[in-house]
């Protein structure tokens, strides 16, 4: 397990997250949905080992299609990241947001999840104290000792058996979970 993620449940967010990635989305080749009807099905976190940096994922579902978004929240701009845009938290103040292949401290926490074969983060209601629980399980599948496994990653956007590609793939990110009633394994992220 790669630390606790503390979540407020209670904050306020302006604007909130869906509306916030809603434009972005449309703009991304990868994204063939409605973003007016995006739904969260699904969530886990990574946690920063500096806890400067949100590291947030969500599984999103638009028009019958399922997305791998992760993102990250900055109290700060970060200068090279592709920035979604800035919401206002009620508890955090004004949260930058990127897309996360673009922030090295999410690479950095991805590649080391996969390579040793770590988990998701738990989650901490911070109002009561109390563990929430990610609606989507994931795991690292580590990389045999003597695997030259050079740290290049490739996110999967589109959660499907079409574009679930893990050609020479010496680690992977995989999630359990369910949509729909019926439960899931997908391959989220590849390690090359």
């Amino acid at each position: 397990m790669s630390g606790t993620a503390d979540v407020y449940t209670q904050a306020t967010l302006s604007p909130s997250k869906l509306e916030l990635l809603a434009p972005w989305l449309g703009q991304q080749a990868w994204f063939s949905g409605d973003s007016e009807d995006l739904e969260r099905v699904a969530f886990f976190r990574f946690v920063d080992p500096d806890g400067e940096v949100g590291l947030d994922s969500m599984l999103l579902a638009s028009a019958g299609v399922v997305y791998h978004v992760p993102v990250t929240w900055r109290a700060e701009e970060l200068d090279e990241g592709d920035l979604i845009g800035t919401l206002e938290h009620s508890e955090l103040g004004t949260r930058y947001c990127y897309d996360a292949t673009t922030d090295p401290v999410y690479v950095a926490e991805l590649v080391r999840v996969i390579r040793e074969g770590d988990t998701g983060a738990d989650i901490t209601n911070v109002e009561t104290g109390q563990p929430l629980a990610p609606t989507a399980e994931v795991a690292g599948s580590g990389v045999t000792p003597g695997v030259d496994a050079q740290g290049a990653v490739r996110l999967i956007r589109i959660l499907d058996a079409e574009h679930e590609d893990t050609h020479a793939a010496r680690g992977l990110l995989t999630a359990t979970w369910t949509h729909e009633g019926t439960q899931r394994e997908d391959v989220l992220a590849v390690l090359r």
